[in-house]
């Protein structure tokens, strides 16, 4: 169990999903996530689930620490944390935040609380409650300032209600975490999906035997068992994870547009890809054919892009309570008068050889790394402030890049 002084005991509430009952009955066969416990925090970060790093990403600032505060408390929902993957690392990238994780199955709840027993995360947090309750129940909650969300709409009998009842625990201002499959990717894994509910496989042990038999005996040539092969068997060695992609009971998926649409009935504004490299046409065309696509609206360029890519299978994104916040590049002047603060999400620091936030290795230059070190001393001086010898020229053009790579985060006047 949990340290009583920090996490509240487990609760259980009926869900007003239809879905609930199979899908809550197919997570106690297989818990998922299947990623293995183990004792100690949990390797490396995910910036995705550090509140600090979604903020600047997002709105292009951090709001500035209160008082004596070391950390901004956040109010965290991971809405279907499955077995505490995600509210382990919530939990550790948010020191000081009250987290409430919760899930439909009692099966994956109890991996849930044992892996963060293992690695002490009730420790890192002011609060942690697991519970088992659906995200359609939790109006006496309140609102929270960041709700993660990921891999589990998709799994609801009507996944428009369930983000309509996630958008009203959202405060104002409030961003939403979430992942939802996608129909062009997912071509080979519905297919599969299909052939084996044609054969009656069921959702167990016997499916689960019979689908990992089924994709080790289709002719080598045959396109289901080279995509599984290619791409997907290590993903699904975990007997969990291989049930959760071919036997589920309830799933959906999105195009884009059909995605976007669900987001604007639900009243949230749609904040950015937070796997913006995947929408980038220049990773897809050059020339005038990329001049083109950037031309583009947003939506149509975001389904150019989905029409090019056929491996797309998800979308990750964040929806802000509010209208997005408008981003324009700062001046000299704005910069010169910033504060900044680390990300926490690096790899490596201190030292000018890092893994950034997308654990892409990044090579700090003399002036870059010093500008760093000297905030890490002096974190109330703005740029102009800093005691280092470079001129304000130069002091901009490192911040300008140490913001682009998200190294450091500025601070709202």
């Amino acid at each position: 169990m949990l340290p009583s002084s920090r996490c509240r005991p487990l609760r259980s509430q009926p869900s007003s999903d239809a879905a609930t009952p199979a899908v809550s009955a197919f997570y106690d066969r297989f818990p998922y996530p299947g990623d293995p416990l183990q004792d100690g925090p949990p390797p490396g970060y995910n910036w995705r689930w550090c509140v600090d790093s979604v903020r600047a990403f997002v709105e292009g600032a951090l709001p500035p620490l209160v008082a004596e505060q070391r950390h901004r408390p956040w109010r965290i929902l991971d809405a279907g944390c499955g077995t505490g993957v995600s509210t382990d690392y919530l939990c550790h990238l948010n020191p000081g935040s009250s987290v409430l994780a919760v899930d439909i199955s009692a099966g994956a709840l109890e991996v849930a609380r044992e892996r963060c027993r293992r690695s002490a995360a009730a420790t890192q947090v002011a609060e942690l409650r697991i519970e088992q309750r659906s995200l359609l129940d939790l109006m006496d909650e309140g609102e929270f300032d960041h709700i993660n969300s990921v891999g589990v709409l998709h799994h609801l009998d009507q996944p428009a209600a369930g983000l309509q009842a996630l958008a009203q625990r959202l405060r104002a201002g409030g961003h939403l975490h979430l992942f939802l499959y996608a129909d062009g990717g997912r071509w080979e894994i519905q297919r599969t999906q299909t052939a084996l509910q044609l054969l009656g496989v069921g959702h167990g042990a016997e499916g689960l035997q019979l689908g990992r038999e089924l994709l080790a005996t289709l002719p080598e040539s045959n396109r289901l068992r080279r995509h599984h092969e290619q791409r997907w068997a290590l993903d699904t060695a975990a007997d969990a994870n291989f049930a959760d992609m071919y036997l589920h009971p309830q799933e959906c998926s999105y195009s884009v547009e059909r995605l976007l649409a669900v987001v604007a009935a639900s009243g949230l504004a749609f904040a950015g890809f937070s796997n913006p490299e995947v929408w980038d046409p220049a990773r897809l065309l050059q020339g005038e054919l990329l001049e083109r696509a950037r031309g583009l609206p947003d939506l149509q360029r975001w389904r150019l892009i989905e029409a090019l890519d056929p491996d797309i299978s998800h979308f990750e994104f964040f929806l802000r309570r509010g209208a997005p916040v408008p981003r324009q590049p700062p001046t000299d002047a704005e910069l010169m008068a910033s504060r900044c603060e680390r990300n926490r999400c690096l790899w490596g620091w201190p030292s000018a050889a890092l893994l950034g936030p997308d654990l892409m290795p990044l090579q700090l230059t003399p002036q870059e790394l010093a500008l760093m070190q000297a905030w890490e001393k002096h974190p109330q001086a703005t740029l102009a402030e800093l005691p280092m010898d470079l001129g304000a020229g130069d002091r901009c053009r490192c911040l300008r890049t140490l913001l682009s790579e998200r190294l450091l985060h500025r601070i709202q006047d």
